[in-house]
This record gives C-alpha cells, structure tokens and sequence, in this order.
C-alpha cells in the first residue's frame, strides 16, 4: 500500500509536468510567436495564471530588472559643455573604510605644483571578485559619486586583470544612471532644488 501510494505521488507530479508540456504548445498555437521575444509576452509569462511555459528563454529573452537590483558599484561623472567627464569623486575614501570585503583601493592625485593632496582619485579600483554588491559605498557616498549598476552579465573566461575594474572601466556618466534609476534620480534632483533655493 505504501508503494503505491509513491507511485500515485510521482505519476500525479508527472501528469502536472505533461499538462504543462502539452499546453504549452495550445498556448503557442493560439497566440502564435508574440508569446516570445517580446515584451508583452514576457511580462504575460511572469503572470501568476499563465498557461503552458512561463520560463524565460534566457539569454535571447531577458526579465525587466526592477529599479532597485544592485550589481557593481560605478563612478558617475557630469559632462561638461565641451565634452568633458567631471568626475563626482574627490577622493575622500569613505567607500574604502565602509566596504564589508575591503576591496575598494583608491590613491588619491597630487597638485603637482604644491605637492599637496589634490581631490580627484588618480588611481580607483574595485576587484568584482570580491564585491558583496552590498551598496555601502553608495549609501554612504557624501558626493553621490558613486552608484549601483544593473549590469550583471560580467562572467568571463579569465580573471585576474579582467576581474579588477580600474577608473576607466568605473566611470559611467550621470545620464546612464537616470535611465538605469530614473525614480532614484528624479527625487535626488529635486531635493538639490530644494536644498539650492534660498531660505527666506
């Protein structure tokens, strides 16, 4: 009786799964190819009543990432009127004391002139190997230099140099993050609005 009672257990698992195979492709004859590779029919596939297939085709399909997913962090720089990165970062290596793992290196530049500390990184590195993409750096960035990406896809066939992004690979302007975050950064500018107006 006991076995019988297993085999029940899996013939009824199994008939779930074939429902689900068989009806997939109903589902597909109905609505015909709409049902993949595009938006609408993504987001249809992630609907709790979804017929037939709801997995995601992954890579030639990809999910919406929400606003809030965090990858690696990236050093966001204004573009001048000529075409020229004005990097946010001064410098001041707060990310560096905050980060859990210690994997963020920056070596502050030199006024070559005075010899005195200049506050702008000459060298900033972040090893994605050992990143926790915590957001510490970010949320305690006092400058808004730095924020968290959405780029996920970093595998690769080698690591070492490839693995340790340096300034030029971190520096993302403030145009991709307003796309990437544009909730984040609508009320980020309104509140530089509010805080520049004069108080009466």
């Amino acid at each position: 009786m006991k076995n019988f009672g297993k085999r029940f257990g899996v013939m009824s698992s199994l008939g779930v799964t074939m429902g689900h195979f068989f009806q997939t492709y109903i589902v597909d004859l109905v609505n015909g190819k709409k049902r993949y590779r595009t938006a609408e029919g993504i987001e249809s596939r992630r609907q709790a009543d979804t017929e037939g297939i709801f997995t995601i085709q992954y890579p030639e399909e990809s999910l919406p990432l929400p606003e809030e997913f965090r990858v690696l962090p990236f050093l966001v720089y204004d573009e001048g009127e000529n075409g020229e990165k004005n990097l946010r970062c001064t410098a001041c290596g707060i990310c560096a004391k905050v980060c859990p793992p210690q994997c963020i290196w920056i070596y502050r530049a030199t006024d070559p002139n005075t010899g005195k500390p200049s506050p702008h990184p000459l060298e900033y590195y972040i090893d994605i190997d050992i990143c926790m993409n915590c957001g510490f750096c970010a949320e305690y960035c006092p400058f808004d230099a730095i924020k968290m990406d959405h780029d996920f896809e970093l595998a690769s066939y080698t690591r070492g140099e490839a693995h340790l992004f340096n300034l030029e690979k971190l520096m993302k302007p403030a145009s991709y993050y307003e796309r990437i975050r544009p909730a984040n950064a609508a009320c980020e500018a309104a509140a530089k609005a509010e805080k520049a107006k004069p108080k009466a």
